[in-house]
């Protein structure tokens, strides 16, 4: 994802003048190796602890926090920090702030309601997470939510045409079974299991979330390609109508209960910090994951995996039994191959027929090769599997 201001300048430097790049390019290298692991430092901490706090702050004791409110929270949370922002890239003026906003989003409205149905999905999205979570133990609903890059590949198959390697449809048959095998864990297994929680609908709305994110991800990319807008005017339009479609969702599944209780009830602590994790968390994964590659991010996921099910034996009394760390591994090892780019995924191929014998499609010497296929189609490999937010948004 490119974030504001990454471009390359094409300016031409003074008399004297060299770009960094040409000065120094072993620190610009070592800056940028630093940034990768920043990345994924914030990528592994932000995909585990947002799950853990929402586990943790849905299993305290005590009276609990309507999950509707806080998805409004966040979605307003999300606005104002996107507005002030662009009110800094305006250098504080205020007249220029509101000219912008006027034209971005009222004179080029059909821009705006092309982002209200990704909205209402992605609203949709984070209410279901709660509920699944609140039903399913954090490193069970962690491995099975990795069910999102199979529905992400499937629709960037069936709505923008693209192609997937051979390697990357084993990679997802591999994840399908991996999943399957830690819910089927479920039935007989996993440490104490709460009376309220119900794994059955912790799963549905799991596999929802999953549809959802998938969809909205590829959707988003198709209505926006060729599209502009800084990285925080599309956040927050999509904050916009995340709150009002928010409101409408708490009205509609809680507003009775929330308007005799009030709109903060059952708030602690550790709900102001699920809430501003997902406000910010998604905003600084959309700083930092232009640095990441593809397989930077499937490391970062198979990290924050694994640290979820430790933290998970250690703060809900998880216990891991030989058919979770099968499901799970199988995960681990789906998302690695997926995400690894094609000329690696041709590599392990070419080595694997190789040692098998002589590829009986070689072709013969003398012979002009076949033909390439078309590049119009886009590849799948390059392109991020996470809940995708803002990527594919030409001059951001």
């Amino acid at each position: 994802m490119a974030a504001v201001g990454s471009g390359c300048s094409t300016a031409a430097t003074g008399p004297g003048a060299v770009s960094a790049g040409a000065l120094e390019p072993g620190t610009a290298s070592a800056a940028h190796r630093r940034l990768k692991y920043i990345s994924l430092a914030v990528l592994v901490v932000q995909n585990a602890s947002l799950i853990l706090s929402i586990r943790y702050a849905r299993t305290l004791p005590g009276d609990r926090f309507f999950a509707t409110t806080a998805v409004v929270m966040a979605e307003v949370l999300k606005g104002v920090t996107c507005l002030l922002l662009l009110f800094a890239q305006k250098r504080g003026n205020v007249k220029h702030l509101v000219l912008f906003l006027h034209e971005a989003v009222l004179v080029q409205y059909v821009d705006t309601l092309k982002l209200a149905v990704p909205s209402l999905i992605y609203t949709l999205q984070n209410n279901l997470q709660y509920v699944a979570i609140s039903n399913l133990p954090a490193a069970t609903f962690q491995v099975t939510y990795q069910l999102k890059i199979l529905t992400t590949a499937l629709f960037s198959v069936l709505m923008l045409n693209r192609s997937l390697s051979r390697l990357q449809w084993a990679s997802l048959l591999l994840l399908f079974t991996g999943v399957a095998i830690v819910q089927a864990q479920q039935d007989g297994g996993g440490g104490p299991r709460p009376l309220d929680q119900n794994p059955g609908a912790g799963l549905a709305a799991v596999v929802a979330s999953c549809l959802s994110s998938g969809f909205a991800g590829v959707y988003f990319e198709k209505i926006l390609k060729g599209s502009s807008g800084s990285v925080w005017l599309r956040n927050l339009q999509l904050g916009l109508f995340g709150t009002a479609l928010g409101l409408v969702g708490l009205w509609w599944a809680e507003g009775t209960a929330v308007a005799r209780r009030g709109f903060f009830f059952g708030y602690t602590p550790a709900v102001w910090g699920v809430v501003l994790n997902q406000a910010f968390g998604g905003l600084l994964v959309a700083v930092v994951v232009k640095y990441a590659d593809n397989i930077l991010k499937g490391f970062a996921t198979s990290l924050s995996i694994v640290l979820s099910t430790v933290a998970s034996i250690r703060l809900f009394g998880f216990h891991v039994d030989p058919l979770f760390a099968l499901g799970a591994g199988l995960v681990i090892g789906a998302v690695y191959l997926y995400s690894l780019p094609r000329g690696a995924a041709k590599a392990i191929a070419s080595a694997s027929a190789s040692a098998s014998g002589p590829c009986p499609h070689q072709q013969p010497p003398g012979q002009p090769p076949p033909p390439k296929l078309s590049s119009h189609r886009g590849d799948l490999s390059t392109e991020p599997f996470l809940p995708k937010l803002l990527t594919k948004v030409k001059g951001s």
